[in-house]
């Protein structure tokens, strides 16, 4: 018989031998897959974010299948809707969380912030974070590169040129994480929206001491501690020379805003906000306790009793509480 004919069919047996073994292995080691990982896949926004706590979709969907229940695992991007799926097909109650949002906890913008130096390479807040403390005086604020705004997959961050640092679209904000994993700053925090989406925010992480923080920004935290005096709910900490307000104790009151000697703290979203750099509350109080004379042009009477009987911050953040609860 010819040689070449004999190898081959000695290769065709070998090769059906081998193919026959392997089928048998996979088929003895084959692990079951649940066919509903693919199902809550199927309902799922498909992102890949990571804002779940998950590798991606197929991770999540993996770990709402192994759970006993929902409670704790959600779908930023999907929110309520999606988990109320991903509950139907699972035969489990979909716990509802508290919406959140990215938030910006720095405010040392262009006046408050001047620049110092000039940066000449790579446009990166990586880059940058690693060869010096950036374009000015302050090591732990915005660096204003954007990198934030190039790792959101939403289109819900973009960098302000007035003030250049980064805003947040809160109706498109997804709270998925990836600005604030982005930042080496770690200065984008993933915080609850807040009733109407107020909510307390010390907007600097500023962990210099007070003389130093106040001389690289002048609307940095001194840790002064003054916001933690006033806070009647315990929800103020102040550790390395920076404050934090927790948002689970935070009630609204808004003493703190008003406490604050360098405007760190701000109300978000509050309907009387102002962007001078004051806390609006003492902004408030400095303009009606000012003494003014009739005819002098500094300030008109009337307008401080206009002032006067205007509802006081706290009045209003307690408002929106109370109708939040109403909900």
């Amino acid at each position: 018989m010819n040689i070449i004919l004999v190898s081959l069919l000695v290769l065709g047996v070998i090769g059906i031998l081998a193919a026959v073994l392997l089928y048998a292995v996979a088929q003895w080691f084959k692990v079951e897959e649940d066919p509903r990982i693919d199902e809550v896949q199927e309902v799922l926004p498909g992102a890949n974010c990571g804002g779940c706590g998950s590798a991606g979709c197929r991770a999540f969907a993996e770990n709402c299948v192994k759970a006993s229940s929902l409670d704790g695992l959600l779908c930023p991007v999907g929110g309520a809707p999606t988990m109320a799926k991903v509950g139907e097909i699972l035969g489990m109650a979909a716990v509802a969380g508290d919406p959140k949002v990215a938030v910006v906890r720095c405010n040392g913008n262009c006046e408050a912030r001047p620049k110092t130096s000039e940066y000449n390479g790579t446009r990166t807040c990586a880059i940058m974070s690693t060869l010096y403390v950036g374009e000015t005086n302050c090591g732990f604020g915005c660096l204003g590169c954007g990198d934030c705004v190039a790792a959101c997959q939403f289109d819900a961050i973009h960098m302000d040129p007035k003030t250049g640092l980064p805003v947040v679209d809160e109706e498109k904000c997804t709270s998925c994480g990836a600005c604030a994993k982005a930042c080496p700053r770690n200065i984008i925090e993933i915080r609850k929206k807040g009733p109407d989406g107020l909510r307390m925010v010390v907007e600097c992480v500023n962990k210099d001491k007070g003389a130093a923080a106040k001389k690289a920004c002048a609307n940095a935290c001194i840790g002064c501690a003054k916001c933690k005096t006033v806070c009647g709910a315990d929800a103020i900490t102040v550790e390395a020379n920076v404050a934090y307000i927790d948002a689970e104790k935070c009630i609204l009151c808004r003493d703190c805003e008003a406490a604050c000697p360098t405007g760190a703290i701000w109300a978000q979203n509050a309907p009387d906000r102002k962007f001078s750099g004051k806390p609006a509350a003492a902004a408030a109080k400095t303009a009606a306790a000012a003494p003014a004379e009739e005819g002098d042009g500094k300030f008109d009477p009337a307008v401080a009793a206009q002032i006067a009987a205007l509802p006081t911050p706290q009045a209003a953040g307690m408002n929106l509480l109370k109708r939040a609860q109403a909900k």
